[in-house]
């Protein structure tokens, strides 16, 4: 039977046959579950104009299907290593992950604009002006140099460790001919608190709350974790798979739409933010650190502000909540990070918490730039944010338009001021904000608004096809 997207139950992968194995197989690698990407190296490739150009863009993907693991490999690898966690895992070995996706303008290039995806967002592309206006991206003029250009492919390496994943982008960069131009190079190295948990630049525990689309992955978390029960993080793979409408068989081969954004972190205007509203707001000692959780909705190890008003004492640290608790959001502000892009429920405007659910991606970012303990720097460090969508509109274009820049949302409760712009990732005119003064108090302080600390400095929408796709090229 072919591979059904919306089944309500998930999917497990050991017992996969017929068609949902075959899906696996033809797969790329990394859209399912998140591939390791400790060492991340990231090629932005333009494609040769005339039949020369498109014989060697076909050529050159041809050469890559070798190359590319399939989601079923990366998952009996995953498995192979957890059964030899107890042993010597020295023997595991650490075959890098490599992906490809295509823009609109890259299916144009191979001469298949009229067999390429049709996500109207997609088509249009991110220097797009119209989807420019609506994400309020800056100007395409103020990009990094090897965004401003038409680009027309992606491809990502990914590892463990820097040795193989250096290797096998030096494979890949052989395989470049003449015609094909590298428009920019991005290299993500990870970054972690003393816990082992993945961080990013503000010093944040980042990458949880992921939609987990397999019945292993889902297992696990209700097993290793406080649980699932408050909070279900399963979705349905239609949240993050499309038939592949340029792959041989669509009952079988499918992709998924990939968003990339760099993401300019000034950790210093952050940190200077965080110290401003703590004290606008009068707090003191320990309870300083709350300011820059009202931020994010998180304390540094993670410890979600709703649950509690210090971080620590959990582990694992807490992920099973939502806002009943805290409608009025006197614990975790409207306008902090993790609430503004994944209220739980709590958004209002009409919206059902399934509803809602439906607009969650799957994020594989990985940090860039590398900075010392203490150091504070202002350009050159930030997040690779990338993440994979089956609806571009509605899940990463309405998380960033409708919810993350939008001054309304959450929408508060009766009586209570607008929330104002996410507190991170929030672009454009940023009003005061109201802030609790005490955790669960109901007084509130109207604060000015924090200066913006991220700054977009381009990217682009990919579809990453199926390995069938580039076989048959």
């Amino acid at each position: 039977m072919p591979v059904v997207l919306n089944n309500p139950k998930p999917l497990s992968w050991k017992n996969a046959t017929g068609d949902d194995d075959t899906m696996l197989q033809n797969l790329q690698a990394n859209i399912l579950k998140g591939h390791v990407r400790e060492h991340l190296h990231i090629l932005l490739l333009q494609f040769g104009q005339g039949a020369e150009g498109t014989a060697e863009a076909r050529a050159f993907l041809t050469g890559l299907a070798p190359l590319m693991k399939s989601a079923k490999t990366q998952l009996q690898e995953v498995k192979a290593f957890k059964e030899n966690e107890l042993k010597d895992v020295s023997d595991v070995p650490d075959v890098p992950y490599v992906g490809v996706g295509l823009t609109f303008a890259g299916y144009d290039r191979l001469g298949l604009a009229d067999r390429a995806p049709s996500d109207e967002a997609f088509r249009r592309g991110m220097r797009d002006e119209v989807t420019r206006q609506k994400l309020v991206d800056p100007e395409v003029a103020q990009w990094e140099a090897g965004f401003q250009e038409e680009i027309h492919a992606v491809v990502l390496v990914g590892g463990a460790k820097a040795g193989p994943a250096d290797t096998k982008l030096q494979e890949i960069e052989g395989l470049l001919t003449g015609s094909i131009r590298v428009l920019g190079r991005e290299t993500g190295r990870g970054m972690h608190n003393a816990n082992g948990d993945g961080i990013e630049h503000f010093g944040y525990v980042d990458g949880r709350s992921q939609p987990l689309f397999l019945a292993e992955d889902l297992e696990e978390e209700r097993r290793r974790s406080d649980g699932v029960s408050v909070w279900d993080p399963f979705q349905p793979l239609e949240r993050v798979l499309v038939t592949d409408p340029a792959a041989p068989d669509p009952a079988t081969d499918f992709g998924s739409y990939f968003v990339l954004r760099k993401l300019e972190q000034n950790v210093r205007a952050f940190k200077q933010a965080e110290e401003a509203l703590a004290d606008a707001l009068k707090l003191e000692n320990d309870d300083r650190e709350r300011a820059g959780a009202m931020l994010v909705g998180r304390f540094e190890d993670g410890t979600p502000l709703t649950l509690q008003g210090m971080p620590g004492a959990h582990s694992p640290v807490m992920n099973n909540f939502n806002y009943d608790s805290d409608g009025a959001a006197d614990k975790c502000p409207y306008q902090a990070h993790i609430r503004k892009t994944n209220p739980r429920g709590s958004g209002g405007f009409g919206q059902s918490p399934e509803a809602e659910r439906r607009h969650l991606m799957a994020r594989r970012g990985q940090t860039y730039g590398e900075r010392s303990e203490g150091d504070l720097p202002e350009t050159g460090v930030g997040l690779l944010f990338m993440a994979f969508n089956s609806d571009l509109k509605s899940q990463f274009e309405f998380t960033q338009h409708t919810w993350a820049n939008s001054s309304g949302f959450p929408e508060p409760a009766e009586g209570e001021p607008a929330p104002g712009l996410d507190q991170v990732i929030g672009q454009g005119d940023r009003p005061p904000a109201t802030w609790p003064r005490a955790w669960g108090k109901v007084e509130g302080q109207e604060v000015p608004a924090m200066a913006q600390a991220v700054t977009m400095k381009g990217g682009e929408y990919f579809f990453m096809p199926s390995l069938s796709f580039l076989r048959s090229l």
